[in-house]
């Protein structure tokens, strides 16, 4: 198997990282429009199929001539979301099975966008199913942590573990603190902007998708492994749009542990538009609000050295077991930022949501997940891919909650 990952930030570098490790590929190359970040990823591997190369990820058919230069097989997309639909083009034109963390962006529903939904995440990707399942090529959408890992707890929870499931509920809290800073998000700040201030999707059989307004139905989850109690509100997430298309259930939420501080952070940037991500002329130049945010901000990958403590993802499942029982369970996956520092050299959050990329690809090569056209996670059997978790070092949990 030959890989080119597009963005070569923090989740790009982190895939480096980890794939490293493992033997199923044959080479890949690193690609990002700053080539010395690409080359720094690389040169501290040691790995002689590594390689770096530069890239404009907004230019479809740069990424298309570059896969098609390094003959790979598998793309992909590391980049925040707004880079899909020319990575999610160019694996197409260059005949490769494409893997994003994100699907496409969504856009509110435009005069009752907190009931109704507008076009919702991945919707641009799904219409174009037909498309590659005719060119006998697979589209691996929303194969990160959350969704990615998520979703094939929820597929397992499915196959094995319920007779009929009323609700599926992805839960996201953590610990985490980062010395000197106030606000500093972990992950990328663009796609946390995104998802956080975009009106919830909540999905109901009897009624379908619809919105909410954000940090909607805040509730307290207690988390495992001594993260403990944290308050959840709604948030625009993909597993609302992909659980239901593969799992049968009765509702399907997301809901995430910001915290006070930092929601009223995001609502603050909201009313000073400065969330917007069209640009806007400022003096003689062109730029997005949005982007000026995160250059205020600390890189998320850089904070690994300062954060102290856990991130928890995971999947919360509610409904009838296969003994006819009541049952509640809360499968998961806990990283530490110590071990995950040590071990790999990427801080929690970022290598939380390469891995499971990862263990996709090794999955793919090995001819365990076949398939063709757009498909999220829950669309393959869920346990050949949790059996692999514990290889690479984050081996995921359950607890029953009844």
């Amino acid at each position: 198997m030959r890989i080119l990952v597009v963005g070569a930030g923090g989740v790009g570098a982190a895939i480096a990282a980890t794939a490293s490790r493992r033997p199923f590929f044959d080479a890949m190359v690193l690609a990002d429009l700053d080539v010395g970040r690409a080359e720094r990823a690389v040169s501290t591997l040691g790995d002689d199929r590594l390689t770096a190369a530069r890239v404009d990820a907004s230019d479809r058919a740069a990424v298309a001539a570059l896969a098609q230069h390094h003959r790979v097989d598998v793309m992909v997309n590391a980049c925040d979301p707004r880079f899909n639909p020319p990575i999610f083009g160019a694996a197409f034109d260059a005949g490769c099975t494409y893997l994003d963390m994100a699907m496409s962006v969504s856009q509110p529903h435009p005069k009752e966008p907190y009931s109704q939904t507008g076009v919702m995440l991945g919707d641009e990707q799904f219409a174009a199913s037909s498309q590659w399942e005719r060119a006998g090529l697979l589209a691996l959408v929303g194969i990160g942590v959350e969704p990615g890992l998520s979703d094939v707890f929820a597929r397992y929870a499915a196959d094995h573990l319920f007779r009929e499931i009323d609700e599926i509920g992805v839960r996201d809290g953590a610990d985490l603190t980062i010395d000197g800073y106030d606000f500093a998000p972990t992950f990328s700040i663009w796609t946390t902007i995104e998802e956080c201030l975009n009106p919830p999707v909540v999905w109901e059989r009897a009624r379908g998708w619809f919105t909410t307004e954000p940090f909607s139905e805040p509730e307290t989850f207690v988390f495992p492994e001594g993260i403990g109690a944290v308050e959840c509100v709604n948030v625009e997430h993909e597993e609302v749009v992909l659980i239901p298309r593969w799992v049968d259930c009765k509702r399907v939420t997301f809901k995430y542990g910001l915290g006070d501080q930092f929601i009223q952070t995001l609502r603050t940037l909201h009313q000073l538009g400065l969330d917007g991500k069209d640009k806007i002329r400022v003096r003689d130049v062109d730029v997005a609000p949005r982007d000026v945010v995160a250059a205020c901000l600390p890189n998320p990958a850089e904070l690994g050295d300062r954060m102290h403590g856990k991130t928890c993802a995971g999947t919360w499942v509610r409904g009838t077991g296969v003994e006819e029982q009541r049952r509640e369970v809360y499968l998961y996956q806990v990283v530490d930022n110590e071990f995950s520092m040590a071990e790999y050299g990427h801080q929690a959050v970022v290598l939380q949501t390469a891995v499971n990329p990862v263990v996709a690809m090794e999955l793919i090569a090995e001819k365990r997940w076949q398939a063709e056209g757009v498909l999220g996670p829950e669309a393959f059997d869920a346990v050949p891919f949790l059996d692999k978790l514990a290889d690479y070092g984050v081996p995921h949990g359950m607890v029953e909650l009844t």
